[in-house]
């Protein structure tokens, strides 16, 4: 993959807003660009080379489609892992690997691993039904988060006492217990297939308490120097235990204690790495490609506090959306919109992302919250 040819096809599995802004980058590398996703009117369809509507957990649609490219990278990892592996074997590079994904895609297998490679996380115990929290050595408060399938702040459940039994889910889950943390942090580390590896700065996350999504991100994380180092080594400790390539965001949480514990994991572009489209030297989606075509991985530093806000659908409003407030918004320094062609919105459904970039966080943060404000997707 050290050359590039016009006829290159990189396969992309998810046609989501992730894909779309890897494709817009990919464009600069001349690379032709195939995307699978069920929805006929995902994000994607409009720029990429290829679209084909089919189901990303159906072995023949995602196997048929992989006979079809040179490569084969994710935007989402809920996908059919057996298809990949099909894939692998008989030649198609597949990156991150089927192996990793299929790891990471089941949240009891992902704490399993990190238990086995002596990645501290809070602890936790594995439940097939609602019926065995009664047996759970859990204590409360605790979190019941789905093995597969959970995104955007779905399949997670807090469980403060055995009344909130009736909320819990049904279906095969974990429970861990319940960290009151100091922040949110996350690190986005690559690793491209000669081994090189490079983390980006720190970031902080504030959360919607409702939806359970990112709401505002700071970047880069203004913390202890031990912290940042910590968070750095366990983000390379990862990615070099199973030869990872691709980039792999970790979420962690900072205890009171000033601990490190890793949340989730993420093998793809992500959410906590929107900003570095201009907040740093290299994006998040120019590094993954970088690392899956084994390039040398780029300059990750930020060029100035950049601080990241999801538009999120407004409460009460469903259909097709409306955007508000624009005109003002783009009429400050610094601010840049992006917009992932959804037509429809619905309550808390991420509908772009807006970055604030200045070189003094504490405006950085005062124009976003602002911006907050005025933005608004309705219909």
């Amino acid at each position: 993959m050290k050359r590039f040819y016009k006829d290159l096809r990189l396969g992309i599995l998810g046609g989501g807003q992730l894909g779309r802004m890897l494709i817009q980058e990919s464009i600069n590398y001349n690379v032709n660009t195939w995307v699978l996703d069920p929805d006929e009117h995902a994000p994607c369809k409009n720029i990429c080379n290829h679209f084909t509507v089919g189901s990303l957990d159906n072995y023949e649609t995602v196997y048929n489609f992989g006979k079809q490219v040179d490569l084969i990278t994710i935007e989402i990892e809920n996908v059919n892992i057996d298809a990949l592996e099909k894939l692998e074997s008989e030649g198609v590079i597949v990156y991150p690997q089927s192996r990793i994904i299929r790891i990471v895609q089941d949240k009891g297998l992902q704490k399993q691993f990190f238990k086995e490679n002596n990645i501290p996380s809070a602890p936790f115990q594995l439940i097939s039904s609602k019926e065995h929290l009664l047996s759970a050595t859990i204590e409360f408060p605790c979190v019941q988060k789905l093995r597969k399938n959970g995104y955007d702040g779905k399949g997670i459940c807090k469980l403060s006492s055995v009344a909130d039994f009736e909320k819990a889910f049904e279906t095969p889950s974990l429970i861990e217990q319940w960290i009151d943390f100091d922040k949110e942090i996350a690190i986005i580390v690559a690793r491209n297939a000669s081994g090189e590896t490079k983390t980006f700065p720190c970031v902080e996350m504030e959360f919607n308490p409702e939806a359970n999504l990112v709401e505002l991100l700071i970047s880069p994380a203004q913390l202890d120097a031990q912290i940042i180092h910590r968070a750095k080594e366990l983000a390379v400790q990862l990615v070099e235990s199973v030869q990872y390539v691709g980039i792999l965001a970790v979420e962690l949480f900072l205890t009171k204690e000033g601990n490190l514990l890793v949340n989730e994991l993420a093998p793809r572009p992500h959410n906590s790495g929107h900003q570095t489209i201009e907040g740093n030297f290299t994006s998040q989606y120019e590094q993954h490609l970088r690392a899956i075509f084994d390039l040398p991985l780029g300059d990750t530093r930020c060029r100035e506090h950049a601080v990241m806000i999801n538009l999120l659908g407004a409460e009460g409003y469903e259909g097709l959306a409306e955007i508000s407030g624009l005109d003002e918004v783009l009429g400050l320094d610094g601010v840049y919109v992006h917009l992932y062609g959804k037509k429809q919105t619905r309550p808390f459904r991420k509908m772009g992302h807006v970055t604030i970039l200045d070189d003094d966080r504490d405006k950085a943060i005062a124009k976003a919250r602002y911006v907050q404000t005025i933005l608004k997707i309705k219909a």
